[in-house]
């Protein structure tokens, strides 16, 4: 069976992000992923993991200059620098905190031609791949739809298999989020029957509001269950906005949660 991890970046906000980690622990979480753990030093991280008895699911490389625009440096033609600081930090952070699956950004490409963004993404998908190969960390990568980020690399799950397979590295894998696939894709349980073997990590949230996956056009039961019959043995991160009180709205994951003591 699947493992749930809790989003820490969308989830919890009630508390600020340090105090996240208990709260996620308390609702019977034994794992946790987010955005990005660098405003906290790695000591810091791995404390607050270790003390509220949770693993690290999976974070991401750092998204660059976003603030004015930039959404990852991986795919950026000429920044391999760049990319390979971001792949050598987010590496850092996982051996330290025991994370075995990293997603590595790859860039909005509004500026550069996508035959030379994705030669530079796989140069530094190899990279990534091969520094984190020795510490058994699995590399993912994200279709991202347009509503969320324009003019990103990928939008469609097709789209980052394309690449997963051309790079053709068995720790790269992609990154499937129920959410960025109905939104671009749908087809969903063709896709994941023919390519779970592909697939690193699974993120959840509802079509189209993107809030808790017991409502809207999907059957967030029905798409859990899948994974389940389909051996998907990762982790799936709930990464969605709760509508109101975190809390309060766990009921669809109880049948994935630690029961209280």
């Amino acid at each position: 069976m699947f493992k749930v991890a809790s989003n820490l970046t969308m989830m919890f906000k009630e508390v600020e992000f340090s105090q996240r980690f208990e709260k996620a622990a308390k609702s019977g979480f034994s794992a946790v992923e987010m955005l990005w753990p660098y405003e906290l030093a790695k000591a810091d991280l791995k404390k607050l993991l270790d003390d509220n008895g949770l693993k690290l699911a999976l974070f991401n490389t750092k998204g660059g200059d976003t603030a004015n625009g930039q959404w990852g440096r991986a795919a950026i033609p000429g920044g391999f620098n760049d990319a390979k600081e971001d792949i050598d930090l987010a590496l850092d952070y996982a051996v330290f905190a025991g994370c075995k699956t990293v997603h590595v950004m790859s860039a909005v490409v509004k500026d550069f031609t996508k035959e030379a963004a994705y030669d530079a993404l796989a140069k530094s998908v190899e990279y990534a791949a091969a520094q984190a190969k020795p510490h058994g960390i699995t590399v993912t990568l994200e279709a991202l739809c347009p509503e969320v980020k324009p003019d990103y690399l990928y939008k469609s799950q097709y789209e980052t298999l394309a690449f997963v397979n051309k790079v053709n590295l068995d720790n790269v894998k992609v990154q499937f989020d129920f959410y960025h696939a109905q939104m671009v894709d749908g087809g969903i349980t063709k896709f994941l029957k023919d390519n779970i073997a592909k697939v690193g990590h699974v993120q959840i949230a509802s079509v189209p509001d993107r809030h808790e996956f017991d409502h809207g056009e999907l059957d967030g039961a029905y798409c859990l269950k899948l994974l389940n019959d389909l051996n998907y043995e990762g982790f799936v991160g709930c990464e969605y906005n709760p509508q109101g009180i975190t809390e309060e709205g766990l009921t669809f994951l109880s049948p994935y949660l630690k029961k209280p003591a």
